[in-house]
C-alpha cells in the first residue's frame, strides 16, 4: 500500500457546506504559500457553488479567482467540482458549452476536474470527461453513492468499470449525505479494487458523525485519496478534519506524509476567517452537529436546512417530520434518484409540496415533471407509473442522452452576450448565469476589477489597494 494522499476542500466544498460559499478570494490568498507548501494531492478551489456565490454575493469574476489561485499555487494541483452536462448552472447545456468551459478551465488553471451526475448518467458525464482529456486535465468522474434496492455493490463496480473505460484517471465515490458507512466502505471499495486499475479517491461528509471512521475503512481497503478539510470549517455538513487523520496516519503504512505543523498554521489562519463567517451570520453551530436523521431520510445537510426553509416560508414548520417521512416515497416513485444537486432540491420540494398540498402530487413541481420525462438523464430504478401518469399524463418519455437533443448553443450566446464580454470566458458566465452574469459585468465595468484588498487587471497580476 502506497502512502494515502489528501485532498483538503476548505478553499470550496468546507465554506460551501458550512458558510454558503462566502469565502472571498482577498481571504484565502494570504495563506495561499503555506498551503503551496503543504503537499496536498490537491486542493478543491473551484466549481461547484463557488461561482454563483461569486457573481451574486461577492461581486467577483470566479475566472480571476482562478487565475489568482493558480499563480499563488504553482506546485499545488487544483481541483474543481462540475455537474456534468449541467457544468455549474442548473440545465443542461450543448456539448459545445461543456467542451468550451473545460477549456477555459484548465487554461486557467484547473488540473483535476472532479465530474458527477445526479443520476450516474455516464451519457451526461461523456462530452465533460472526453473534454477534459483532450485540453490535458486530469480527468476525474465521479459515482454519486447512495443506497436504495437498485444502488448495490454490483451496481456501482459496473460503473466504475464504465467510468474506467470512458476515460477516467481516477474515480470518486462522491458520498454527499455520508450515507457510507464505514464496514461498506471497506467492502465497496475491496470489490472496486479488484475491477479497476485508476486510483479510488472517496468523498464524504461528517454529518451523520461516521465520516472518520470511513475513511480509515476505506483506506484500510486501498483507497488512495480522501478529501478531508482543515479544522476550522471541518466536520459536520463538510468534510473530517485534515489534521486529524494525518496524525492518525502517521508512522503507518498509509502516512500521508503531510507535515502536521505546517497544516497547524494554516489552521489557525482559517480559523480567523471561520470567526468572521460566524459573526456574519454565515457560519452556523447547528451546521457542526451530528444529524442521524441523514441516515434515516438520506437527506443531505444543505437539502435539510432547505426543506425547513420552504415549510417555514409555508408557515407549516410543525410538518418537518412528516415531509423527512415523505422524502424516501417520494424518491422510490421516482425511480431512486440519489439526491444530490439538482434532484435533491427537486425530490425535497415535491415532498413538501404533498405534505402541505393534503394530497399527494395533486401540486407539481416543473423540475419533477420534467425529472419523470427523463430530461435529467436515464433514472436508476423503475419509476412508480401511476404517480408519472398523474403528473405528467401522456407526455413522451425521453430516452435518448438528453445533449443529443440540444443544438449547438456558443454562437447564440456569444451574440446575446455582445456589448458585455471583456474576457472570452463571460460566454460560458452568461450561459450557466443569465440573470445574474450581466448584473456583475455592469458591477465589473464601473469598478475596475476592484475586489476587497485586491485590484485585478486582465494580465492578472495582483495589486495591492
Amino acid at each position: 500500500m502506497a502512502k494515502v494522499n489528501i485532498t483538503d476542500t476548505i478553499l470550496r466544498d468546507a465554506h460551501q457546506s458550512q458558510a454558503a460559499t462566502r469565502m472571498t478570494t482577498a481571504e484565502m490568498l494570504p495563506i495561499t504559500g503555506v498551503l503551496n507548501d503543504i503537499g496536498y494531492w490537491s486542493l478543491e478551489c473551484w466549481g461547484g457553488a463557488t461561482f454563483d456565490s461569486c457573481l451574486r454575493f461577492l461581486n467577483e469574476d470566479p475566472w480571476d479567482r482562478l487565475r489568482t489561485l493558480r499563480k499563488a499555487m504553482p506546485d499545488t494541483k487544483l481541483q474543481m467540482l462540475l455537474r456534468g452536462q449541467n457544468l455549474l448552472g442548473y440545465k443542461n447545456y450543448a456539448d459545445d458549452v461543456v467542451d468550451f468551459f473545460v477549456k477555459k478551465a484548465i487554461e486557467n488553471g484547473i488540473d483535476v476536474i472532479r465530474i458527477f451526475d445526479a443520476l450516474n448518467d455516464t451519457r451526461n458525464l461523456k462530452q465533460a470527461i472526453d473534454s477534459t482529456n483532450k485540453y490535458g486535465g486530469w480527468c476525474e468522474p465521479a459515482l454519486s453513492y447512495t443506497t436504495s434496492p437498485v444502488h448495490s455493490f454490483d451496481y456501482f463496480v459496473k460503473l466504475a468499470k464504465e467510468l474506467q473505460d470512458m476515460g477516467a484517471k481516477s474515480i470518486a465515490i462522491k458520498d454527499m449525505a455520508n450515507l457510507l458507512l464505514p464496514y461498506e466502505a471497506y467492502a465497496l471499495v475491496k470489490e472496486m479494487k479488484k475491477e479497476v486499475t485508476v486510483p479510488i479517491h472517496i468523498h464524504t461528509h461528517n454529518t451523520s458523525g461516521t465520516g472518520d471512521m470511513t475513511y480509515l475503512k476505506a483506506i484500510e481497503a486501498g483507497a488512495d485519496i480522501v478529501d478531508t478539510a482543515l479544522s476550522p470549517m471541518a466536520n459536520g455538513t463538510a468534510q473530517p478534519t485534515t489534521e486529524s487523520l494525518v496524525a492518525t496516519l502517521a508512522g503507518t503504512e498509509y502516512d500521508t506524509g503531510l507535515d502536521l505543523k505546517k497544516l497547524v498554521k494554516a489552521a489557525e489562519y482559517f480559523t480567523g476567517i471561520a470567526d468572521r463567517l460566524k459573526a456574519d451570520g454565515f457560519l452556523s453551530p447547528k451546521v457542526l452537529g451530528v444529524d442521524i436523521n441523514t441516515l434515516i431520510y438520506q437527506v443531505p445537510g444543505g437539502m435539510l436546512s432547505n426543506l425547513i426553509s420552504q415549510l417555514k416560508d409555508a408557515g407549516a414548520s410543525d410538518k418537518l417530520m412528516d415531509v423527512l417521512a415523505e422524502v424516501p416515497r417520494v424518491r422510490e416513485d421516482s425511480g431512486y434518484p440519489p439526491l444530490v444537486t439538482p434532484t435533491s432540491q427537486i425530490v425535497g420540494t415535491q415532498a413538501v409540496f404533498n405534505i402541505i398540498g393534503g394530497e399527494r402530487y395533486k401540486m407539481v413541481t416543473k423540475e419533477f415533471k420534467m425529472l419523470l420525462r427523463g430530461e435529467y438523464g436515464r433514472l436508476p430504478g423503475e419509476v412508480n407509473e401511476d404517480v408519472r401518469k398523474k403528473c405528467i399524463g401522456d407526455d413522451e418519455i425521453i430516452t435518448v442522452s438528453p445533449a443529443d437533443l440540444l443544438k449547438p448553443e456558443m454562437d447564440q450566446y456569444r451574440e446575446e452576450i455582445k456589448g458585455m464580454m471583456e474576457q472570452e470566458e463571460d460566454i460560458v458566465t452568461y450561459a450557466m448565469f443569465p440573470q445574474v452574469a450581466p448584473k456583475f459585468f455592469e458591477y465589473r465595468r464601473a469598478n475596475k476589477y476592484k475586489l476587497d484588498s485586491t485590484i485585478y487587471d486582465k494580465e492578472n497580476k495582483i495589486h495591492p489597494v
